[in-house]
This record gives C-alpha cells, sequence and structure tokens, in this order.
C-alpha cells in the first residue's frame, strides 16, 4: 500500500491510499485507528505534500560501504547519528533552496527514509517491525563548506531550509534492507546502489535509535546515502539553480524537486 498526503481543491488536507483511479481518502490518522473510505480524489485534482509532519528528523551518517570509501573515512562501529530539524522538510515538487549564506557546495544525498509508526522506547531489533509505518524515499541535502570545513560539525550544513526533501509516499509491506536506490541529477545518473550495501540495516537502526531516545509516531529516520555524491566526484558536482534531483528507490517510486536560488525575498 502507498499512503500519501494531499490536498483537494479546496485545500483540505488529508491522507489517503494511492490508486490507480486516484486517491481514496482515510478517515482517522495513520498514527491512530483510522479507515480507508470509499471517497476518492482524481489524482489531477489534488496536490501531492510531503507525506508526513514529522515531529523528530534523525539521520544515519556513513552507513553505505561504498560511501564510507569515497569519503576516505573507516566503516563506523555503530550508526553515526545527526539530526536535522523539521524546516527542512519539504514535499514533492518543492524547491530546495541554496542558501545565500552557503551556496557553493550544496550536494545532493539519495536516501531510505523510514517513517516511525507508534511511540518507541527502548525496541528490540526483532520486534523494530512492530513500530515501522513504511518508508519513503528522502534527500539529504547538505551544504559541504559548512558541514565539512567551516564549522567542522554537522548542525548548520544539514539544516537550512528545504534541505529533507521527502516523497513521494509511505510506501508499506516493503524490506527496507534489499530496495533498489538511485539519484538523478537532470537525468544523469549519480548514485546506483541497494539498500543490502547499508552497514547498519533498517531494524537495528530502529532499535539502536529507541535506545537513545524516544522515537514519536511520525518520526522520520534518514537511513543514510550510496556512493556517488558530488562531494566524492572529480572535480566535485555541487547544485545550481536550475539543477533537477530525482530520488528513485524501488517499491516506492520517485521524488523530485528542482534546485533554487535564495533571494532576500524569500526570508
Amino acid at each position: 500500500m502507498k499512503i500519501v498526503r494531499i490536498a483537494d481543491e479546496t485545500g483540505r488536507v488529508t491522507y489517503a491510499v494511492a490508486e490507480a483511479s486516484g486517491y481514496r481518502l482515510i478517515k482517522g490518522s495513520i498514527f491512530e485507528e483510522h479507515m480507508i473510505t470509499e471517497e476518492t480524489v482524481p489524482t489531477g485534482q489534488a496536490k501531492l505534500l510531503k507525506p508526513v509532519e514529522p515531529p523528530q528528523v534523525v539521520a544515519i551518517g556513513l552507513n553505505y560501504r561504498k560511501h564510507a570509501q569515497e569519503s576516505n573515512m573507516a566503516e563506523p562501529s555503530a550508526p553515526v547519528v545527526f539530526i536535522k530539524t523539521c524546516n527542512t522538510v519539504v514535499g514533492p515538487g518543492d524547491p530546495v533552496i541554496l542558501p545565500a549564506m552557503a551556496p557553493d557546495e550544496v550536494d545532493y544525498e539519495a536516501e531510505l527514509v523510514i517513517v516511525i509508526k507508534k511511540t518507541a522506547k527502548n525496541v528490540p531489533e526483532e520486534q523494530a517491525d512492530q513500530y515501522i509505518l513504511g518508508y519513503t524515499c528522502g534527500n539529504d541535502v547538505s551544504a559541504r563548506d559548512c558541514q565539512l570545513r567551516t564549522d567542522k560539525q554537522w548542525a548548520r550544513g544539514k539544516c537550512f531550509d528545504s534541505f529533507a526533501p521527502l516523497g513521494p509516499c509511505i510506501a508499506t509491506a516493503l524490506d527496507g534492507d534489499n530496495l533498489d536506490i538511485r539519484l538523478l541529477l537532470n537525468g544523469t545518473v549519480m548514485q546506483a546502489s541497494n539498500t543490502s550495501d547499508m552497514i547498519f540495516k533498517c531494524r537495528y537502526i530502529v532499535s539502536y535509535l529507541s535506545r537513545c531516545m524516544t522515537l514519536l509516531p511520525g518520526c522520520v529516520i534518514m537511513t543514510g546515502t550510496p556512493s556517488g555524491v558530488g562531494m566524492g566526484r572529480k572535480p566535485p558536482v555541487w547544485l545550481r539553480a536550475g539543477d533537477q534531483m530525482t530520488v528513485e528507490i524501488e517499491g516506492i517510486g520517485a521524488l523530485t524537486n528542482n534546485v533554487v536560488k535564495e533571494t532576500f525575498g524569500d526570508n
């Protein structure tokens, strides 16, 4: 099942199930008791929104073996955990904004994203599936100069507005540990891998994080990016205004966002 969050032509925002004939509306919260209704909105009469308004955006760094290699870093012995703030989250078709204060070394990162179904604390790995609602596509956009050179820690470089596109849906009943994943930049494949290359698998990540923090319903966990990021290329490939990024993950779909330049009017 593919769960989407939509706005219809009246501006009503609701969850729905994506079907061939359109979007079948869901009554109630997808994180609580709910039901799939018979009411359908045609695809052309609704806008896809970010699939969730997350209370937490947690991310894992250096979680693909080949990405660690291209970054000239050793494989971590434990998950590398960092946080992205909620202002970073945008949806399908929303612009990714090159920040005026750091526009020159902004990078893309295709990621499989876990969506948490219910409150999770100290969850055993073998029970983690009970806490996973499903998976979506994500793009952990990063200002590398802030992240790696000027600040020498990751918070600012990861937390500019629009730096965490999510979508287009939350796909359920998937094996998150074996999905093809790729990113296209202006139609050219830049990243192509499979989540089987992840060092720490989805259930382990949920369990590990739940022993660190209480994961809330709707929390999203970005599970890391495969090799092929812009900073790993020679010469590096940085995002520029006018670029188009598409993250594609098997069983979920495609998440496309265009890159724009920030102007002072955006503030």
